[in-house]
């Protein structure tokens, strides 16, 4: 197959931005070229000549010379006008916007088939890690059983640091944030809505189930306390964060994304700092894994350099497993929980299908045991910032019984 010349149209050129004007200067074979890159800022210095940048976007959407527009700004809703109107242009589109991606997932897909252009976004869920592709092209609808993962390079180096260094948590958060790893505002990190929104990507492409932010439940380690880093301490665990998928009897899957302990048996134990890890599972292959940089300029660039090359040789997604529809997500599953609160009354032993052990002390409470899915992400005590939830190392989710409900 003859590969296209492909010039491009570039919006943003923060640390990603520069990080592919950089790569592509090393790679000539692509036969690849920016052509204009539209910026907001009037009077922040660049090294790339002034000629290239443009405040006017329209100058890359309707130039007929631009083949390829290339997304990489921070602000999702405008990423999104960006997008569609590339699209409806007539042009190809690579982004690394996760948000954009998660909330717009419907009308983006819409888009694609309307005006037959294809939109690629390996850089939006685990950067350096080819695992989009790989979920589209080579994992069968039938044979995958899972997909988890450390997804989320910022809060893995907190978790990294205050296992490591003992830190605190705000310490770590601060430390990221100084290196360029944690935002201003690092709830999207913290609170785990980063992970979701790459979890929602990995689902289309894993399972081709297409769900909105609003379906997936998670909760980030902003709540983590003293009571669950001594036990990990004492047990020899790591805490990770990590989102899951896994099929889940003949036609669902459930997917959330929560801390969990790991132990030395999990490869997730050996992930650490930005790195991102993905495991896949499969009923004949077994478990596979995927380890690399989940964050910083080259292995962004590196990914959406990856997808302008694929654009090269008019690559575009299928969605075959999405065309299929046939699995759904379900919430009627169990798992087994390590729950610690400060005051002893804080979360009812009853709303527990089974406890298997119980801590009470002046220093803090803590309850493990297997919970109702629905249960645990609907109760009261679950919004309370005292509470503190993690997977157990070994969790195994579990069917409810045909006559459970939420109230029981």
């Amino acid at each position: 197959m003859s590969r296209q010349d492909i010039t491009i149209g570039l919006f943003g050129f923060g640390v990603v931005g520069k990080g592919l004007w950089d790569v592509l200067l090393q790679t000539p074979g692509l036969k690849a070229n920016i052509r204009k890159i539209c910026i907001k800022t009037h009077d922040k210095p660049r090294p790339v000549p002034q000629e290239f940048f443009t405040f006017d976007r329209d100058e890359l959407l309707n130039d007929d010379r631009i083949n390829i527009i290339v997304e990489l700004i921070d602000d999702s809703e405008a990423a999104f006008e960006i997008v569609s109107a590339a699209m409806r242009n007539g042009k190809g589109v690579v982004s690394a916007n996760k948000k954009m991606i998660a909330d717009h997932l419907h009308e983006l897909l819409q888009l694609q088939q309307r005006y037959n252009v294809p939109f690629l976004y390996e850089a939006a869920s685990c950067a350096s890690i080819p695992i989009i592709r790989n979920l589209e092209e080579y994992y069968d609808n039938d044979l995958l059983v899972s997909i988890e993962g450390i997804v989320n390079g910022s809060t893995n180096y907190i978790l990294t640091k205050i296992h490591r260094d003992k830190l605190t948590l705000n310490d770590a958060l601060k430390q990221a944030q100084a290196l360029g790893y944690a935002e201003s505002n690092p709830s999207l990190d913290v609170d785990g809505y980063d992970a979701k929104y790459k979890l929602l990507i990995l689902l289309l492409h894993a399972f081709g189930i297409a769900e909105s932010p609003e379906r997936i439940y998670n909760l980030g380690i902003q709540r983590l306390n003293s009571l669950d880093l001594r036990l990990a301490g004492e047990k020899g665990y790591k805490i990770k964060l990590i989102a899951h998928a896994h099929k889940f009897g003949e036609n669902k899957v459930i997917a959330f994304v929560l801390p969990q302990f790991v132990n030395e048996s999990s490869r997730f134990f050996a992930v650490d700092d930005v790195l991102n890890g993905v495991q896949t599972e499969t009923g004949f292959a077994d478990k596979q894994f995927f380890m690399g940089k989940g964050a910083g300029a080259f292995p962004t660039a590196s990914a959406v350099l990856s997808d302008i090359s694929a654009l090269s040789y008019s690559y575009r997604y299928e969605y075959k497993k999405r065309n299929q529809q046939v699995l759904t997500l379900t919430d009627r599953f169990s798992l087994e929980v390590f729950v610690s609160f400060r005051n002893r009354d804080d979360v009812p032993a009853s709303d527990f299908m089974e406890v298997t052990e119980k801590y009470r002390s002046p220093e803090g409470n803590y309850i493990v045991g297997r919970i109702n899915f629905t249960k645990l992400t609907e109760s009261a005590w679950i919004r309370n910032p005292e509470v503190s939830v993690l997977l157990t190392p070994d969790f195994q989710p579990l069917p409810l019984p045909e006559d459970q409900t939420v109230a029981d």
